[in-house]
């Protein structure tokens, strides 16, 4: 009788990386490395309002880079967004991309970039399984730079690019290891203007891609693979770990102080810092159950206009449906280390050691302190969900067995149903 080797192997990528002030009036140059001479800017209409792409576009002409402007970005991207921008993206003619926004704007240069590649493809047919094909990357992608205007999602890093299916109502995501940036070029100056809102929720996200990388699955507890079908998510491993500690060491010292004070650029450095450990810590370990729990919390709204946001039509930012569940879910998965979950509690706030009388609820408290400092939605209930949404939130989480895979304790619908209703409120 075969016994079934476990994994010795992981794998770890990241992009290069230019990080400071004024780095965005360096991006002539670096197209210049990559041989670019007539690149896609894709943004959003937020993100130009605040002057940081045209700013882009002057500097790149400047340096004799011709420009072609994407600038419909739809903030929370959708299949039919990112199919609507891959259609005007093969109508134009460009050798490399720069993405300048949030995590909406890179991903959908992501989408841009794998379906103009692919152009006998259905974007479904990537969408990572169940929900989707799984279909590997099989066409070289064009060059993308990546400039983030937001520290959020870390997708100046990562190899993945996140989407709502719209007629499932689910969020779900395309993973690998192709999509990657060629080039993170990341600004603290282009920060400044982000609103409180939209930098308390960017920031969760951070949080939790830390937090959700740091205690998942460890990559020599799965089952050994050929090579061919490794993925980007290979669970908890010693390269991620060490970004993801720095990551929580920078966001305990700088993300109450970025939300409250915008303009404080040491603390705008150190969250766009933290964003990007973050990303090279998740990119390649993985996240679970919080996101997992994530996409069918955003992708079920109904009537949640959160601030700084677009007010046009209901959403809840990834950031916070990430957050709300992140408390309970912390709770759930101690069991299956201990360690791991004070560590990281201590790193995020050590407080909460005097303040939790069991040690498990040590790190949902830090949590839950933070969420209430900086302005997060109190659980489920503050983005308009009930009891009777359950069952449709259970299922939705239960698609996302990419992410669930890699989460330290098995997760089935039990399991995510008293996590879901232990979040409907966190404090």
């Amino acid at each position: 009788m075969s016994v079934a080797r476990s994994e010795t192997i992981f794998t770890w990528g990241a992009p290069p990386v230019k990080f400071g002030t004024g780095a965005v009036d360096e991006l002539a140059h670096e197209c210049a490395q990559h041989g670019l001479s007539r690149v896609l800017l894709v943004t959003d209409p937020g993100v130009a309002a605040t002057g940081v792409p045209e700013r882009v576009r002057d500097g790149l002409a400047a340096g004799g880079v011709e420009v072609v402007t994407y600038g419909d970005v739809h903030v929370e991207p959708t299949d039919a967004s990112f199919r609507a921008a891959a259609a005007v993206a093969a109508a134009e003619n460009w050798d490399g991309i720069v993405a300048v926004g949030g995590g909406s704007s890179i991903d959908t240069a992501k989408a841009m970039n794998l379906l103009t590649a692919h152009p006998d493809a259905d974007l479904m047919d990537f969408v990572n399984k169940p929900v989707g094909g799984g279909r590997a990357v099989t066409a070289p992608l064009k060059p993308l730079i990546a400039v983030p205007t937001t520290a959020g999602t870390g997708a100046e890093c990562t190899a993945v690019c996140v989407l709502d299916v719209l007629d499932l109502k689910v969020k779900t995501g395309i993973s690998h290891p192709r999509l990657r940036p060629a080039l993170a070029v990341v600004d603290p100056l282009v920060t400044l203007t982000v609103p409180p809102g939209v930098t308390a929720s960017a920031g969760m996200d951070v949080l939790c891609h830390a937090l959700e990388s740091y205690t998942a699955r460890s990559y020599d507890s799965f089952a050994a693979k050929d090579p061919a079908d490794r993925v980007a998510y290979c669970g908890a491993n010693p390269i991620s770990d060490v970004f993801t500690e720095r990551a929580l060491g920078l966001l305990a010292r700088s993300f109450r102080t970025a939300v409250m004070a915008g303009n404080n650029l040491a603390a705008r450095s150190d969250m766009l810092l933290a964003a990007l450990f973050a990303g090279m810590g998740f990119g390649n370990a993985g996240v679970h159950i919080p996101h997992a729990c994530a996409y069918p919390i955003a992708g079920r709204v109904r009537d949640h206009h959160p601030d700084g946001y677009p007010a046009a039509e209901p959403m809840v930012p990834h950031g916070q449906s990430v957050a709300v569940t992140a408390p309970a879910a912390f709770r759930f998965t101690y069991p299956a280390g201990a360690d791991r979950h004070l560590r990281i509690a201590d790193l995020l706030d050590p407080r909460a050691a005097e303040l939790a009388a069991d040690p498990r609820d040590r790190l949902p408290l830090a949590l839950t302190n933070l969420m209430r400092d900086i302005g997060i939605p109190n659980g489920l209930s503050a983005l308009g969900y009930g009891e009777s949404d359950l069952g449709g939130l259970v299922d939705g989480a239960l698609a996302q067995q990419r992410l669930l895979a890699t989460a330290p304790r098995d997760v089935g619908a039990a399991e995510l149903e008293q996590i879901l209703a232990d979040s409907f409120t966190n404090w």
